[in-house]
C-alpha cells in the first residue's frame, strides 16, 4: 500500500467539502475519482498534495502520516500534483517551468531529456514562455514539470478538461507510458469511459462522500452513474 486515506474531512470555513473519506492506492496503481462538480474531487487531491491542511494521520503515504505536512515537503517525499487549469508560470519559458518541478531535489529517472521524449513538441518550444503553448502544449509542460520532481505517485486533477479529442488522446496515451514505469496515478476524469479505460479502479464522489469504488472493468455504465448523480 502506497497511500492511504483515513476519514478525511476538510472544510472551506464552515462549509464541508469532504466527510469521512477513505482511499488506498497501492504502488504502481491508477485509481480515478468521477463525480459532478462539487463532489470533493479536488479537495481531496489537494488535501494529499498537502495544500489543504488535515489531520496528521488521515493520510498516510509510505506508512508516514503526512496530513497537515507543508507541500514542499509532500512533494520532497514523492507526491506531485498536476494542477486544474495547468497553473504554469507565465513568466517562465517552458524549459524554466519544467526545471521548478525539480526544486524538491529527488532525483530518478525523469530528466529533462526524459520529458522531452514524452512530449517533443516542448523541446521544440523549450525557450519559448510558457503563455504561448496552446491548451494542449501546457497540459503536457504542467505534466513534465511534475514528472520533473520524480514522484512515486501523481496527482493528475482533471488532465482532460478543455482539449480537444485529438490532444486527449494524445496526453493519455503518454501517461499509460509514465506509468509503465510503476508510477502510481490518481486522477480526476469527468469523463466516466476515459477514467473506466485508463485506470484500474474507480471511486465515486458525491457531496464529499465516496459513494461506490471498485475495478473500472467490473463497474457498469449504469452503476457509475447512479453514484454519480445519487439517484
Amino acid at each position: 500500500m502506497m497511500l492511504e486515506v483515513r476519514g478525511l474531512e476538510a472544510f472551506y470555513g464552515d462549509f464541508q467539502a469532504l466527510f469521512g473519506v477513505d482511499l488506498v492506492v497501492d504502488a504502481g496503481e491508477r485509481v480515478a475519482l468521477v463525480g459532478a462538480n462539487g463532489a470533493g474531487k479536488s479537495t481531496l487531491l489537494r488535501s494529499i498534495a498537502g495544500t489543504r491542511r488535515s489531520r496528521p494521520e488521515a493520510i498516510v503515504f509510505a506508512g508516514r502520516p503526512i496530513g497537515g505536512l507543508p507541500p514542499a515537503e509532500v512533494a520532497r517525499l514523492g507526491i506531485a500534483l498536476v494542477p486544474e487549469g495547468r497553473r504554469l508560470f507565465p513568466s517562465l519559458t517552458v524549459e524554466e517551468n519544467l526545471r521548478a518541478g525539480t526544486l524538491g531535489g529527488r532525483t530518478g529517472a525523469w530528466t529533462l531529456d526524459r520529458v522531452y521524449a514524452l512530449f517533443p513538441i516542448l523541446r521544440e518550444k523549450r525557450n519559448a514562455p510558457s503563455t504561448s503553448l496552446s491548451g494542449g502544449q501546457q497540459q503536457m509542460c504542467a505534466i513534465g514539470r511534475a514528472l520533473m520532481a520524480n514522484p512515486r505517485l501523481l496527482l493528475c486533477d482533471e488532465i482532460s478538461l478543455g482539449l480537444s479529442p485529438a490532444v486527449v488522446k494524445q496526453v493519455y496515451a503518454a501517461l499509460d507510458e509514465v506509468c509503465a514505469g510503476g508510477l502510481a496515478v490518481v486522477l480526476v476524469e469527468q469523463d466516466v469511459e476515459l477514467a473506466r479505460a485508463s485506470t484500474e479502479r474507480v471511486v465515486c464522489l458525491l457531496h464529499g462522500r465516496v459513494t461506490l469504488g471498485g475495478r473500472s472493468r467490473e463497474l457498469e455504465r449504469e452503476t457509475i452513474s447512479r453514484a454519480y448523480f445519487g439517484v
